[in-house]
């Protein structure tokens, strides 16, 4: 039998912690990419080294570099984990009919669809599905993300969609007041935006949402906001369905509590009150998967679940 020349490679974790110190630039940078201590990271370097008798680094009090030697070694390294990393991916792409990982704004996660979930879930039992709310942007990359739906601010400059991704807008997210019908019984009446002042309002980590919503809706005189800062919007609105004041939200998020008359559209049919669209749902994947069957039948689902429970806010078909 020929010998194994599989036999003369080093170790697959010294093969990673060298190829992670080349591209990253130092062994400190390497060591947190790979969840080591840079103890375990210089060792493995020295792994190499002596299992190949090169020297692939020089060092200095300034860090480390590659010799030629190294860079030459790093090159043909690199390739070879490209080819493993797009087979694993490959691999991984069977899976994909049972398996779906979807990220999403938390407060719509919290208070929309993870009781929709079920629906989809009965619709595709073969399906398992990974909801994880997030406020940062995913690393499609990663192979950790199928699916994202972010909340896209009209009042800021659109961040631009990297070229291996597609969109599409799903909901518009209008930001309305809104309150229980308990706090609103006993409290002043409110006929325009204006006499919300009078009124308890519920902030997050600062005064600034209360402030650019009041100012869309013409109360442009200075005022000094008060009343509790409760950092998240899932709080300021259970909080509101408890009659502690007046939040703001999204009418996407509201739906069901309007619709369960735990809350209620502060200003609904007042010219005054018209909505101020901050902003817009929309739901992202990667361009060369759009139409992975998976993905395309919860994409279809979440739309028609939105048009179900909100049709006023489905953006028209473009």
């Amino acid at each position: 039998m020929k010998n194994d020349p599989r036999k003369s490679l080093p170790p697959f974790e010294a093969l990673r912690a060298f190829d992670a110190v080349a591209r990253l630039g130092g062994v400190r940078k390497a060591a947190p990419a790979l969840g080591r201590d840079h103890a375990v990271v210089s060792r493995h370097l020295r792994t190499i080294e002596t299992w190949t008798g090169a020297t692939l680094f020089q060092r200095s009090p300034a860090g480390i570099v590659l010799t030629e030697d190294g860079k030459r070694y790093h090159k043909q390294v690199a390739a070879a984990f490209d080819l493993l990393t797009q087979a694993t991916i490959e691999l991984m792409r069977h899976g994909e009919l049972r398996r779906l990982h979807v990220r999403c704004m938390a407060g719509l996660a919290l208070q929309w669809l993870s009781s929709r979930l079920a629906e989809f879930e009965r619709l595709y039992p073969d399906v398992d599905i990974e909801l994880r709310p997030t406020t940062r942007v995913p690393d499609f990359s990663s192979q950790e993300v199928d699916v994202d739906i972010r909340f896209i601010a009209t009042y800021r400059v659109e961040p631009t969609l990297p070229p291996e991704l597609r969109s599409i807008d799903i909901a518009h997210a209008p930001i309305v007041a809104t309150a229980s019908p308990a706090y609103l019984a006993k409290a002043p009446v409110i006929r325009k935006p204006g006499d919300l002042l009078q009124h308890k309002l519920l902030h997050e980590e600062n005064f600034d949402r209360w402030s650019n919503w009041l100012a869309a809706h013409g109360v442009q005189e200075e005022v000094d906001l008060i009343g509790p800062r409760l950092w998240q919007g899932d709080l300021t609105l259970n909080a509101a369905r408890y009659g502690r004041g007046i939040a703001l939200s999204n009418k996407l998020i509201i739906a069901d509590d309007i619709a369960a008359k735990r809350l209620v559209e502060v200003g609904a049919g007042l010219a005054t009150f018209q909505p101020y669209s901050m902003g817009i749902y929309q739901l992202a994947a990667r361009a060369d998967r759009w139409d992975a069957p998976l993905i395309r039948h919860f994409r279809e689902w979440l739309i028609e679940e939105i048009a179900k429970a909100a049709p006023n806010l489905v953006p028209p078909a473009s």
